[in-house]
């Protein structure tokens, strides 16, 4: 018995020597910092954060791959907390939450399949492809509700996902198992920021309208009598309903399936109704806006562009302020449009509802004149959007007097060739000079430029030279005479020092290739200065706190410029003046606003290092989608007229040709909605309102 004790206590002093020696040899240390803050998270374990748990999430915290509001399953009390441990500040996060995008579930679908066996829609996916005609359509087997780890989602009886709002916390886990992208994450910002993919239910007049309104949703609250609820679902979009609703071309309605039966659905009229209604009544419908940044963005020119670039700038969170050059907001809606189709007082209302955004606008401030790119850039502005309106606009503005000089170095080809070569208009123009698609005045554009005092000039072509507006002959002697012609370019992006230009950026299509050239001047053969965004490079932290302590002079101060990404139709373009970009004024004031969005996200983008591309799956007009050739089913019920004013009621004085809709023609025109989805519509529904 006594050489047993002796001989287990031989082994349990070997072993604990060993053990000793182990926790010497492989010592693991963890932080304090990491362990405090994995005991304040909730151990969730969502995966909602991007990490396999809290613990990870905890050391990608500590390490800097991951912010502390990061946790989804955690309130923003607890993200101040980490914020304090790690002593930091953090900007108020918005949250995200599920929201299903499917028109249509499997009791009301038409069924292409059954399946026996299969409750599981990655497998059905997988297998069939789908139960559905559409292939984009929910599978309605609920393995969105199964996964989700804070029960927020419930299958409806019409077989679509249900959301509860209050128990979402956002975490992703129903996209992330969603075979079809039918349930995604959203929130006002990534609802401002998305483009339109296949893999979106998006109807035929959805994907025509410029601005990109959920139509088929605002007609249906219509058909409800649920009007706020109709302009919010239009403002997502377009900040001008009630202007729009009187002047847009109406793009959608080229479109609509209904036509298929009889006549297009009066799309416009009924949002005009809609906005009216808010506007009648003096209730005003202000969409959903995401926390304050804190971020100030300035936006120069107060017309459609400008003022939508505010709103949408303001609904991601950001403080825009608008500095337009004449004594009122709304440029050429308010100068070039007869107040017989556009009152004033209905232009104000809506510009008065994009101030109350929270967006500030001061007037009677001209750039090049009374402040610079960089004095914004110097003073509290994060970044600068240039939306100054076309020809039309500024000759309204300036009449004959010389144009200022706006963007840094920067000139219209036809200011330069009104100056002349005694430079009437004196024109800053220096040694080193890039000019861009300046066409078939390319000679007397260079020769301008010389005797200008140019001595070095590059001239780009956004076309091959094959296809060049000069004739070889021309060429030839441009470059016998020291003019370098570049081909298959675009300009990408100006960069400059105070109010002085110094480089430009060159991208050859072809090469592929990206050089960057000195240049003290550039002239740009179009109608309008480009729609640019300036900001600062970004500093690396050392510089940073060096420039938070001493402020940079405006005349010291760095700069970029770079153009905001392009309507998906031309996604494929690059830089300035490129295929789709806009060369003088718009042609419809609703692709105005879709250009006032996008360059909303791309300020919004360039500000968080996010990069300016477009999804690989973006709609476009070429992209191949599901449709419908015809449909079954559907009583035919005449459109509403629009009524009009009798011609002798209209003397001087601003009353508008067409009356507008009552709300019972209104609620008979919404009924003829079809309320479509990708290829499904509701071929019971017209019947079904008829009979009740």
């Amino acid at each position: 018995m006594t050489e047993a004790f002796i001989m287990m206590g031989g082994m349990g002093l070997i072993i604990g020597t060993c053990l000793a020696i182990a926790s010497k040899v492989f010592y693991v240390y963890v932080d304090p910092v990491i362990e405090e803050i994995d005991e304040l998270l909730p151990g969730a374990n969502c995966g909602g954060c991007g990490f396999p748990g809290c613990a990870a999430n905890a050391e990608a915290i500590v390490a800097g791959k991951s912010a502390p509001d990061s946790c989804v399953a955690g309130s923003s009390e607890l993200a101040a907390t980490i914020a304090e441990v790690m002593g930091i500040k953090i900007e108020a996060k918005e949250p995200d939450i599920a929201l299903p995008g499917c028109t249509y579930g499997t009791r009301d679908a038409k069924i292409k399949y059954s399946y026996d066996g299969l409750s599981n829609c990655q497998a059905a996916a997988m297998l069939y492809g789908g139960m559905k005609e559409c292939q984009i359509g929910c599978l309605g087997l609920g393995s969105c509700a199964a996964a989700c780890p804070f029960g927020a989602i419930t299958m409806g009886a019409d077989g679509l996902p249900v959301v509860d709002e209050v128990k979402c916390t956002g975490c992703g886990t129903c996209e992330r198992v969603c075979p079809k992208h039918i349930i995604t994450l959203s929130s006002v910002t990534r609802r401002i920021l998305k483009e339109y993919t296949t893999n979106d239910c998006t109807t035929p007049c959805q994907r025509a309208c410029p601005a990109g309104i959920h139509i088929s949703e605002y007609i249906r609250q219509i058909a409800d009598k649920n009007y706020h609820k109709a302009v919010q679902v239009i403002k997502e979009r377009n900040p001008f309903p009630t202007v729009i609703g009187r002047i847009c071309p109406r793009p959608c309605e080229n479109d609509c399936r209904r036509q298929l039966v009889d006549e297009p659905v009066a799309i416009n009229f009924l949002k005009r109704f809609a906005a009216d209604y808010e506007m009648k009544n003096k209730d005003r419908v202000l969409p959903f806006k995401a926390p304050d940044t804190d971020r100030r963005i300035a936006i120069i020119g107060g017309g459609v562009e400008g003022l939508s670039t505010a709103f949408f700038a303001a609904r991601l969170g950001h403080s825009p302020v608008i500095f337009e050059a004449t004594s009122k907001l709304g440029g050429i809606l308010r100068t070039a449009i007869a107040q017989y189709r556009l009152p004033h007082d209905i232009l104000d209302w809506d510009i008065k509802g994009i101030l109350e955004m929270g967006v500030d606008a001061k007037t009677n401030q001209t750039l090049g004149k009374d402040f610079t790119i960089a004095t914004l850039l110097a003073g509290d502005f994060e970044a600068v959007s240039l939306a100054a309106g076309g020809w039309d606009s500024r000759t309204e503005r300036l009449k004959d007097n010389p144009p200022e000089e706006a963007v840094p170095g920067t000139y219209l080809l036809i200011d330069l060739l009104k100056t002349g070569n005694d430079n009437a208009y004196h024109l800053n123009i220096g040694k080193n000079m890039v000019i861009a698609e300046s066409g078939s005045l390319t000679p007397d554009t260079v020769n301008t430029c010389k005797q200008l005092g140019a001595k070095k000039i590059i001239v780009t072509f956004k076309c091959a030279k094959e296809n060049a507006p000069l004739s070889g002959e021309t060429m030839e002697k441009l470059e016998a005479d020291g003019i370098t012609l570049i081909f298959n370019s675009t300009i990408t992006r100006l960069s400059g020092t105070g109010n002085a230009l110094t480089e430009i950026e060159i991208s050859d299509a072809s090469l592929k290739d990206v050089v960057t050239i000195p240049a003290s001047t550039f002239i740009i053969g179009s109608g309008r200065l480009p729609e640019l965004i300036f900001f600062s490079p970004k500093a690396d932290d050392a510089e940073e706190n060096d420039a938070t302590e001493k402020q940079i002079p405006a005349d010291q101060l760095q700069w970029n410029a770079v153009p905001a990404y392009k309507n998906p139709e031309h996604g494929h373009s690059a830089g300035l003046i490129a295929e789709g970009d806009v060369i003088t004024d718009f042609a419809a004031a609703i692709r105005a606003i879709g250009a006032g969005r996008r360059a909303a996200a791309s300020i919004h983008k360039i500000m968080y290092d996010i990069e300016l591309t477009l999804p690989d799956n973006v709609i476009t007009k070429e992209t191949i989608l599901q449709n419908v050739d015809h449909v079954e089913r559907i009583t035919q019920i005449p459109r509403q007229i629009m009524p009009l004013t009798d011609i002798n009621d209209i003397p001087q004085k601003a009353i508008e040709i067409e009356k507008g809709f009552t709300e019972d023609m209104a609620l008979a025109e919404a009924k003829r909605c079809l309320q479509c989805g990708l290829i499904c519509y509701s071929d019971h529904l017209a019947d079904m309102r008829k009979a009740s």
